[in-house]
């Protein structure tokens, strides 16, 4: 009995200091530790990790082949630009063992040692990479936005859906405890009535026009354009930048927005906004980075809340660190009882109590990640759903895409979301952009 006083003692100690360092309440700092410190799954034998390929090793992809080398073991690497491939195989190199270089990821689909993918490629490659890796039986942690368009996430929930295998969208915040506090505590109506939530994103870059150059020896442009329209090689459009370009990415909308708008939509718990209009503030410079860089984005959801999308400031690039000068980066949930704000730094509410009386025994529990690539793997083993799976990405995408066909469109529209089509007026123009025309060979054939 004493050891046992010590060792809840102990216990509450570690919560007490938990909740100081992270600003977390106890009482769900000690529900997490709880959970996290029962009996722990058997780690599986070197023989029994899965072989883990990279396919697109700019910076994030590398990073996360490197936190996937915690449960796997990295045996390839895939990479249209050689130097990019070379690289993140000596990042990834383990005690001698350098992963195998591939220049064609298909090949590397064809690799029987293969049994899970990391998708580090740019937003306009997710889906066909995806679908190979569907095709092929092999799961998949891919990064976010999960897809390009909103037909590409029809095509690949269908396929994940046929195929069986586990697919993690890497929308990371959904394993943040901070984030999944927030959004429970506004499903449980800790501020009331929901009424309306406010996302701040970083503003996007501005820049233009640009010059073409020579296309590097390394790289193959043809391949890495994939299946958007053929243009000269500009270094402003390729790597770091490619998400300021409507040919491969969305914008902020689409990048940071794929973060926060998705918190949103889980606190919503609604399937998708049925009205969408915007404002775009700052426009393009001529021939040059053509994603809107300053803009508002209003969703209204059939039971009234409304969701408002706000940019905050300029972004500029110190090297190759993408720095954000005062932007606030984060969302606001308003109730008719209070207001909560939550980023990946804090959560604050209107009233401190709002967070430190605990949610009763029966409230409405949202699926639980303190990891995401953990979560990944362990999806992997047991076969169930990651927390954030193929529809609840392509859901997510799908509210970021709507706000960017408004701005470009220039008109409000109406969403019918079980349809998945805008109606009403201005739909043929919303409609335009559900899907986009695939440049041969790099359609959707390119892996059947």
């Amino acid at each position: 009995m004493k050891s046992f006083h010590v060792s809840r003692r102990s216990f509450l100690k570690r919560c007490s200091v938990i909740a100081a360092a992270s600003g977390l309440p106890f009482w769900f700092v000690e529900r997490q530790l709880a959970a996290a410190e029962a009996p722990a799954k058997k780690s599986p034998s070197p023989n029994e990790r899965p072989g883990v390929a990279l396919i697109g090793c700019g910076g994030q992809g590398t990073r996360d082949a490197q936190s996937a080398a915690n449960w796997g073991e990295v045996v390839a690497v895939c990479d249209v630009d050689a130097k990019h491939a070379a690289a993140a195989a000596k990042t990834l190199t383990v005690d001698g063992k350098v992963p195998r270089i591939y220049s064609d990821f298909r090949r590397v689909l064809e690799q029987k040692d293969v049994h899970v993918l990391v998708n580090g490629t740019p937003d306009h490659w997710h889906t066909l990479v995806n679908l190979g890796a569907a095709n092929a039986r092999k799961d998949v942690y891919s990064e976010k936005p999960l897809t390009l368009t909103i037909d590409e996430g029809r095509w690949l929930v269908a396929a994940v859906r046929k195929s069986g295998i586990v697919l993690q969208t890497g929308t990371q915040q959904r394993s943040s405890q901070r984030f999944r506090l927030a959004c429970e505590l506004v499903r449980n109506e800790r501020i009331g009535k929901l009424r309306e939530a406010n996302v701040w994103l970083p503003a996007g870059m501005m820049g233009g026009p640009f010059a073409k150059a020579e296309v590097p020896a390394e790289l193959n442009w043809d391949f890495w354009q994939g299946q958007t329209p053929f243009v000269d090689y500009v270094p402003e459009r390729c790597h770091k930048t490619f998400r300021f370009w409507y040919d491969y990415s969305g914008g902020t909308m689409t990048d940071w927005g794929a973060h926060h708008n998705d918190i949103a939509y889980w606190a919503i718990g609604l399937l998708a906004p049925r009205e969408v209009s915007s404002q775009v503030l700052v426009p393009p410079l001529p021939g040059g980075y053509n994603t809107f860089s300053e803009y508002e984005v209003h969703y209204t959801y059939a039971n009234g809340v409304k969701l408002n999308i706000h940019t905050t400031t300029h972004e500029t690039f110190s090297g190759s660190k993408l720095v954000v000068d005062g932007q606030r980066n984060g969302i606001r949930f308003d109730g008719t009882e209070g207001w909560i704000w939550v980023n990946r730094d804090q959560i604050k509410a209107s009233d401190p109590d709002l967070l430190k009386a605990p949610l009763p025994e029966n409230a409405v529990r949202l699926y639980s990640s303190s990891n995401h690539m953990e979560n990944f793997f362990d999806c992997v083993s047991s076969r169930k759903a990651p927390i954030c799976d193929v529809e609840t990405g392509h859901r997510s995408a799908t509210m970021c895409h709507l706000g960017a066909i408004s701005m470009r469109t220039g008109h409000s529209l109406s969403w019918d979301a079980n349809a998945e089509q805008f109606v009403g007026e201005h739909a043929a123009a919303g409609n335009a952009h559900v899907r986009r025309e695939q440049r041969a060979p790099y359609n959707y054939s390119f892996v059947s």
